[in-house]
């Protein structure tokens, strides 16, 4: 009798064993389509505006001086989205400081769109980093919301007409901005880079 109280105890566990295993791999699986939708959509931030006119925007700058595209007719432009609590972007934010020194007596801008911060930590970030070049802050989400950028961080390429010819999704390198940088100026972007969408250079805030 004990035997077989015992046989059924071991089966009754092993069957709940069974089925913890079964829910900790559904569970598994869900997780890893929920991460890869999520990576999916940023690494598709903007995709939808290469070979369109990007879109104007007004803004604020950090420093309190009105900030659009309309300020810079036939410049090539940079425009980068970023926030303060960003990880990625405190690696490229140097980059692009570095640019804008060494470009701008060349007509290139950098232009640098925060996001979802407050006034006081976005100047913290800006006063660390000793940024120079220009920022905009979206107060609202609206600017975020027109590009398509559904993560951190995202850079634009704007040719002199206003064109998206390019994107970089995630933290961009020294070396990589600046040849795209040297490009956009003399205009061979679109020969060298194309679309330049760079879906395997996405790199997670996680």
């Amino acid at each position: 009798m004990r035997s077989n109280i015992q046989t059924k105890s071991n089966a009754i566990k092993g069957i709940a064993i069974l089925i913890l295993a079964i829910l900790i791999s559904l569970f598994a699986i869900f997780l890893a389509t929920g991460l890869a939708n999520q990576a999916s959509a940023t690494g598709r931030s903007g995709e939808q505006l290469i070979g369109r006119k990007a879109p104007e925007f007004f803004a604020e700058s950090i420093n309190g001086k009105p900030v659009s595209l309309s300020n810079y007719p036939e410049s090539p432009i940079i425009l980068n989205f970023w926030a303060s609590w960003c990880p990625p972007c405190r690696d490229e934010t140097p980059h692009f400081e570095k640019i804008w020194r060494l470009y701008k007596e060349k007509d290139v801008v950098v232009i640098g769109i925060n996001v979802q911060d407050d006034l006081n930590s976005a100047n913290e970030y800006i006063s660390e980093f000793d940024v120079t070049f220009v920022n905009g802050m979206d107060k609202n989400g609206r600017i975020m919301v027109d590009y398509g950028v559904t993560g951190l961080p995202v850079t634009f390429f704007l040719d002199r007409e206003g064109m998206i010819i390019g994107r970089w999704v995630g933290s961009i390198g020294a070396s990589s901005l600046e040849s795209r940088v040297e490009a956009l100026e003399n205009g061979s972007f679109p020969s060298l880079y194309g679309s330049d969408k760079n879906k395997s250079g996405f790199r997670s805030l996680n």
